[in-house]
């Protein structure tokens, strides 16, 4: 049933659809951390504890700067037996590889100009699109890494041994991850009676995410990813692209908020238990 508001006419059934896409997308990002984990030399940390820890740390993206969501994975892995080289690792790591399926789902919305009017030239999509070579290839990934690990005085993980296919693997399985949430973006669209194809909103969605997190100022991209949806998809929505940027942000803040929420109850419970025992 369609019903018009604002605008808009919302089709619930695709709305509830477009819920449960992204809710599945969610998910699978919070296990493809968990195997990364695994993949690193880690522990197997089991599905729940794995959502439980990638949840509570999502909250950390609404913190202006990019590394307290990281920060958080790293802590929040540590207290479930992760050694501290080997959680950070999987945190950097599991960031970067999204980043870099985003990039690789959206590249083609990137290259044609938005990059361009959104972050001020092509300087930085060049650095990017190296970079992203250099973690297909298992030395210069390892090399980028040991890099960091020097520079921020941690131990590097003596365990993290990449084989030929660890990038090409890991960038495919987080694209995926993004052409779910595209999907789930484009049947958000589609409920509330936006005419847009599946591609365009399928590229676009993961080429704001991009650029919103290029944006270090911008807690969770806010305000650059809605500006860069609104350039994309503008001349195919026209003043509906504007609604659409700004309810998928309501839309998938209360998302993630409902699991962090559901989630991080877990941790306060099992703390709580602790204190108790220890009284």
């Amino acid at each position: 049933r369609a019903i018009g508001y604002g605008g808009l006419d919302a089709r619930w059934g695709v709305l509830l659809l477009a819920s449960l896409l992204l809710l599945l997308a969610y998910l699978y990002s919070a296990a493809l951390w968990g195997l990364m984990v695994r993949g690193v030399g880690g522990p197997e940390l089991g599905i729940l504890n794995a959502q439980r820890v990638f949840f509570t740390a999502n909250l950390g993206r609404y913190v202006p700067g990019k590394l307290w969501q990281i920060a958080g994975l790293a802590y929040l892995a540590q207290r479930e037996g992760v050694r501290p080289g080997t959680a950070t690792a999987a945190a950097i790591l599991g960031q970067g590889f999204s980043l870099a399926g985003a990039t690789l789902v959206g590249l083609g919305v990137l290259l044609q100009g938005g990059w361009n009017r959104e972050v001020g030239g092509g300087w930085a999509m060049m650095g990017l699109v190296l970079l992203l070579g250099a973690m297909i290839f298992p030395m210069a990934l390892k090399g980028l890494m040991r890099l960091w690990f020097r520079l921020a005085k941690r131990e590097f993980p003596g365990a993290f041994r990449p084989d030929e296919a660890f990038g090409v693997r890991w960038m495919g399985l987080y694209a995926l991850g993004w052409i779910l949430q595209g999907m789930a973006f484009w049947a958000l669209a589609v409920g509330l009676g936006l005419e847009l194809t599946l591609l365009p909103a399928a590229a676009a969605y993961p080429a704001a995410y991009v650029l919103g997190y290029l944006a270090v100022f911008a807690p969770a991209g806010i305000g650059v990813r809605e500006a860069s949806l609104v350039v994309f998809l503008g001349p195919l929505l026209g003043a509906g692209a504007a609604a659409l940027a700004v309810v998928a942000r309501l839309w998938t803040t209360m998302a993630e908020l409902i699991l962090a929420g559901v989630l991080a109850g877990g941790y306060l419970k099992k703390d709580n238990k602790g204190e108790m025992a220890g009284a």
